[in-house]
């Protein structure tokens, strides 16, 4: 059944059929003896009959049903492999990883119209993982990668790059997939970092800061971050000035460790507000 399942469109759904790109993701993924593995979206299981075999605890999210019964059926014998019918999106992947000490492993082929969503999800829960190897299409990808000032660096640049060691592996073609997509995909390893790349004083500032800056990109930083629920306590202006950075240049032109500056310094803005409201008198009845 499973080979025969036909790909559905309102998934994403494009099967990776290439014996030689599946081998190398296999290899890019350096499993470890005992590793728990976890595969988004395994599709017609031309990885997963490989992750089986490696690693320790495997567990797939499939949100075809279909394909889920099946893999449950498959492995219903192997109390190390554990299928999840559902959306990824839509699971609490800290729970799940949290359930074992060990660091995850994560391998996925995952589907274009939701990769980006995805990839924020396991930004959230890098210090539970130990590598990601994805495939993704090429412009995702390419983004990841991107220098300051440029079209492709956007959000997922910046807060990927805190926490992970990107680098690509090799490109896939349309002809290794069923059906074959229009455009060229890229395998990428992720390799959380002990520490961050640069000091952001507090991580929700930061995500705020950063998808601001990103909201309007034709608008410059002064304005979109002038926006955001943090202008009823950050002065904005200010904070630029005590940064050094141009309140009139576009979100794109500033680099991470600007991003983490001007972030550091909200973070204290914040902070300090909810100290003064809180030392406020409360008034008498």
């Amino acid at each position: 059944m499973c080979a025969a399942r036909r790909p559905l469109k309102s998934l994403g759904q494009n099967f990776l059929v290439d014996q030689n790109v599946i081998d190398k993701i296999i290899q890019a993924a350096h499993i470890q003896p005992d590793q728990p593995v976890l595969e988004i979206g395994p599709g017609r299981g031309a990885l997963t009959k490989h992750l089986a075999k490696r690693g320790g605890r495997l567990v797939l999210v499939e949100f075809d049903h279909a394909l889920a019964a099946f893999y449950r059926d498959q492995h219903k014998d192997n109390s190390l492999v554990t299928v999840i019918d559902a959306d990824v999106l839509k699971v609490d992947l800290d729970t799940l990883l949290s359930e074992t000490s060990a660091k995850w492993n994560v391998v996925a082929n995952l589907p274009y119209n939701i990769s980006t969503e995805v990839l924020f999800r396991l930004y959230a829960v890098h210090n539970r993982l130990a590598r990601m190897t994805l495939m993704l299409q090429k412009e995702v990808g390419d983004r990841l990668a991107a220098p300051p000032d440029c079209s492709a660096y956007g959000v997922t640049t910046v807060l990927l790059g805190l926490w992970f060691d990107i680098s690509r592996v090799f490109i896939v073609h349309p002809g290794s997939f069923h059906p074959s997509p229009k455009v060229d995909s890229v395998v990428l390893n992720f390799i959380p970092r002990p520490e961050p790349r640069a000091e952001v004083g507090d991580e929700d500032v930061f995500r705020t800061v950063v998808k601001s800056a990103f909201a309007m990109r034709r608008k410059t930083l002064a304005n979109c971050l002038k926006s955001t629920e943090l202008a009823k306590t950050v002065d904005w202006m200010a904070l630029l000035e005590v940064c050094a950075i141009d309140g009139r240049r576009r979100g794109e032109t500033l680099s991470l460790e600007e991003f983490a500056l001007l972030s550091r310094h909200a973070a204290d803005a914040v902070h300090t507000d909810a100290v003064r409201q809180k030392g406020e008198p409360q008034g008498v009845l």
